[in-house]
């Protein structure tokens, strides 16, 4: 093998075996490297990433593959590697840091913390040379260092105060009840943020922003047979500008995770699980709610590059694909027209005007596909059908960006989600098959002997190693995830996965005393501050997911404690959601279950085609029994092969009609 000079060569994440050959002596996260810096008295340094970061690749390239900077490094401090998606626990505790310092965050994540992992500076990316202000990477650490060595109390004080203040700015003051107002405050917030020109929410960067779309989506549903046309205006704008645009891969399928510009043409190339599971779910309820099939389209294509090129042989997804590849950002995407005539020969004119090729191009000389100069509505002609393939096909040749085979727990839950509940909309049930299959993966390899979940699993070449204990969002990824199964598939055992989890979730990371979920177990290791997760960034916090998933397992099982425990968080942090919508997004999801009530929908014996009316149609105030009876009062005294449709346990005459039960659901809103 390489001769390492640090200890990252046998960790599973990959990013963290990217650096096991850096000269730098890295530890891994852990008491060994805490217990390193309490007997040698030197300060951490702590460099948090992950693989699909651009600009930790550079600042690795240019600082820690420098001997003389390892060098300065080794001798003076105890330097740790972490990677962001395996640990989020770590990173959000710095990252707090980081932010009450700076006023700014992002990622490298660079801090210097004391032996006791109290933080006392941090910043992200340092450049190798001085410039324009920014002082260079050793610079700091020289300071640091000077620092550490003569002004020690000072700085110990400094890191207490800091310490002390994240502790207490981790509490929410909370205690408003969940109102329509706080719904409709939420609207008309969002319509306000729209770029009507472009599509989305505020200004570049641009991020897709799906929980906002699914607000307004439910605002729709909720309005009644005339809907709400401004809400769902700002959705298809949004939709149709992403879908046109370079954020979407127009070959492959799925999404970049951002935009660089405001309209959607340059992504950040990298491509995240997370991402596709939320957005195939935005254009799965776009589709449901309107019937156009250009959402249809953008729905199959991104399942699509998920089961064909994150999903491992055995069911799991894995999570990323860097932006990067032979060196160079975007390269695997990039085309010239020269490049698309070799693969198309004569009839290539049609398929450069279609996405937009020019000799100039549109990213440093080459071309982003797109289709933002089109008609969202136009037809895809079979000519063009027939160039995706083949340009596809040749661009399955080219060397693939790196890709972050680790699979998460939490990001598979919400894959599994989508999955389930799109293959049942559809009435794809390989989809549907896909989502068993990931579960059971997940059943199967991610947890401890004794049932404890773990947080990330990495193939080895034999059975696959799991390791970091599970943190909240993981179980209520998993926790939403087997419930929707449950709806899917008809069996009780997904009920029973679903009931596992919660209960887990609910003993491990409940705060008895103020209410709401700790991100780290009870039975965790102790980070210098036990923060909670509450605000919706790329993807849904713990306390937001795990407040809509609560509220329909209740509804399912009639398991009151859930029930409660999610009001408690909703009314730990409704004031927030009204005030910034935008960063409660899917935590309005279930203020919205509050609000206007879970319809429970319960298909007794076979009928299947009652079975599918209830999944066919966007209705996200409902949840589904059928199949299998499991512990609920759902089930008790029903006669077979009839609907039955009820608010709060308390059932309307039965139907054996489609027709019958479409108007029943759309009544019940």
């Amino acid at each position: 093998g390489v001769p390492t000079t640090n200890l990252l060569a046998s960790e599973l994440s990959p990013y963290l075996r990217q650096h096991a050959d850096n000269p730098v002596h890295w530890h891994p996260w852990g008491e060994e490297a805490f217990a390193t810096a309490r007997s040698s008295d030197r300060p951490i340094l702590l460099s948090i990433g992950y693989s699909a970061c651009h600009w930790c690749h550079v600042m690795a390239h240019e600082s820690f593959e420098d001997p003389e900077v390892a060098s300065y490094l080794n001798d003076r401090f105890v330097c740790v590697k972490v990677d962001r998606e395996e640990r989020p626990d770590v990173d959000a505790v710095y990252m707090e840091a980081l932010q009450t310092m700076t006023g700014a965050g992002g990622w490298p994540l660079t801090a210097f913390l004391t032996p006791d992992g109290e933080p006392f500076f941090a910043g992200t990316y340092f450049p190798p040379e001085s410039s324009q202000g920014h002082p260079s990477f050793l610079r700091v650490c020289e300071a640091i260092h000077d620092a550490w060595s003569n002004r020690r109390a000072e700085l110990l004080d400094h890191a207490s105060d800091l310490t002390q203040h994240l502790n207490e700015s981790s509490l929410i003051a909370g205690g408003e009840q969940p109102s329509p107002a706080v719904l409709t405050g939420a609207r008309s917030t969002l319509l306000d943020q729209h770029d009507a020109a472009f599509g989305g929410f505020g200004r570049a960067p641009k991020f897709p922003q799906t929980m906002s779309l699914e607000v307004l989506m439910t605002a729709a549903h909720r309005a009644g047979p005339d809907g709400d046309p401004a809400a769902m205006a700002v959705v298809e704008r949004s939709l149709d500008a992403m879908a046109a645009g370079g954020i979407h891969d127009h070959l492959g399928g799925g999404f970049s995770r951002y935009s660089v510009d405001e309209r959607w043409l340059v992504p950040h190339f990298e491509k995240m699980l997370y991402d596709q599971a939320l957005l195939a779910r935005a254009y799965l309820h776009a589709w449901q709610l309107t019937g156009h099939e250009r959402h249809r389209r953008t729905l199959d294509d991104t399942i699509g590059y998920v089961l064909r090129d994150l999903r491992h042989t055995g069911g799991g997804f894995h999570a990323a694909e860097d932006a990067d590849s032979e060196g160079e950002e975007g390269r695997f995407y990039l085309w010239t027209p020269d490049q698309v005539r070799e693969v198309l020969g004569i009839d290539t004119d049609p398929a450069i005007a279609w996405w937009g090729v020019t000799d100039e191009g549109n990213f440093e000389g080459s071309n982003i596909l797109n289709r933002l100069h089109g008609d969202a509505d136009e037809p895809e002609p079979e000519l063009i059908a027939d160039a995706r393939r083949r340009l596809l096909e040749a661009r399955e040749e080219r060397v693939r960006p790196g890709l972050d085979d680790k699979v998460l727990a939490e990001w598979n839950g919400l894959m599994i989600a989508t999955l389930a509940e799109a293959g049942s909309a559809t009435g794809n049930r390989l989809w549907v098959d896909a989502a068993v299959r990931a579960a059971e993966f997940l059943l199967t390899h991610l947890r401890t002997p004794e049932g404890r979940w773990l947080r990330s699993w990495q193939d080895d070449g034999a059975d696959g190693r799991a390791q970091h204990l599970a943190l909240a969002v993981d179980h209520a990824a998993l926790l939403d995830g087997f419930v929707r199964l449950a709806e899917a598939t008809g069996q009780a055992r997904w009920i029973a996965a679903a009931t596992s989890a919660a209960n887990d979730l609910l003993d491990l990371f409940w705060d008895s005393q103020d209410g709401g979920l700790f991100t780290t177990g009870h039975d965790a290791e102790r980070l210098v501050v036990r923060s909670k997760d509450v605000l919706d960034n790329a993807t849904p916090s713990s306390n937001s997911l795990a407040a809509v998933a609560l509220l329909r397992l209740s509804a399912l099982t009639g398991e009151k404690r859930y029930r409660d425990r999610a009001d408690d968080i909703i009314t730990m942090l409704a004031t927030a959601a009204r005030s910034h919508p935008t960063a409660l997004a899917h935590l309005l999801g279930a203020i919205d279950l509050v609000v206007n009530g879970i319809t429970e929908v319960v298909v007794v014996g076979d009928a299947p085609e009652l079975v599918l009316a209830a999944q066919h149609d966007f209705n996200p105030g409902s949840v589904l029994a059928w199949g299998e009876p499991y512990p609920s009062p759902l089930w008790d005294g029903r006669d077979p092969d009839r609907a039955y449709v009820c608010r709060d346990h308390v059932c309307q005459q039965p139907v054996t009609e489609v027709g019958d039960l479409r108007s029943l659901l759309a009544a019940s809103g």
